[in-house]
């Protein structure tokens, strides 16, 4: 593992990474999702697409990669273009989990591969709405400190700058960022995902016209039973890719 200081909004963000199979030249880049690390996606992928330089990255706060303040998805984008620059990579393709998928996007690569993406908005339970309203009423009167009572139990024990970083891109409709991405994407999904229901990658698929939908069993973390298909796919894609370009 190896680390990178990158400047961002006058702080020092140090961003944890490792890169495998150092002698390929093609590279991808794999970007985990909310509250997981570089560790699940090289456990996915690690073993696969042994024609590829691999390079996994711990994003903003989580991992061994530090956080300043809060972000939006916008912002980790540029820090991750900065570091790749920093790096001197240009991915042929960008793997990203859930919120990682988000920030794959906005990097705008030749092709990508969503996996579960985060980015269509969907309605919230009634219970989680009221639990959210009512915290707004508790910050607007100063009690803002008592965000962990509101917080679900998937964010319990989080920094209070990561849970605002959450509340920041958890809502943040990329409807139209899919829309005008025009690259190459490969999109796969599970098909009892309640993190990301299947339909939202259905509706991504919809929005990306150059791109392929893969509905696969399992939930929001299937791309761990399925990681020798998903890159057998991936490994195909690339290497008609490259066949087009020696044409």
């Amino acid at each position: 593992m190896a680390s990178k200081d990158i400047k961002f909004g006058g702080k020092i963000y140090t961003i944890s990474y490792e890169i495998l199979n150092l002698s390929s030249s093609p590279a991808i880049v794999f970007l985990h999702g909310w509250g997981a690390n570089k560790e699940i996606m090289k456990k996915a992928f690690g073993k696969f697409l042994n024609d590829f330089k691999h390079v996994y990255i711990d994003m903003p706060g989580f991992g061994a990669s530090n956080m300043h303040e809060d972000l939006y998805t916008k912002d980790y984008a540029e820090i991750m273009r900065l570091f790749l620059k920093e790096i001197n990579i240009t991915p042929t393709l960008i793997v990203g989990h859930s919120f990682g998928g988000k920030v794959a996007t906005l990097l705008k690569p030749a092709n990508l591969a969503l996996l579960s993406s985060a980015g269509i908005v969907t309605k919230k339970p009634f219970f989680v709405r009221f639990k959210i309203a009512i915290f707004k009423i508790l910050k607007a009167l100063g009690f803002g400190f008592l965000y962990k009572f509101f917080a679900t139990k998937d964010v319990k024990g989080m920094s209070k700058q990561m849970y605002e970083t959450l509340k920041n891109v958890v809502n943040e409709d990329f409807t139209n960022k899919f829309k005008e991405y025009k690259g190459r994407a490969l999109i796969f999904w599970g098909e009892d995902d309640s993190a990301t229901p299947l339909k939202s990658g259905e509706r991504i698929h919809s929005l990306i016209s150059n791109s392929d939908f893969h509905p696969l069993k399992g939930d929001h973390f299937f791309f761990l039973l399925h990681a020798r298909y998903i890159s057998g796919v991936i490994d195909s894609e690339l290497n008609l890719n490259e066949k087009e370009e020696l044409k």
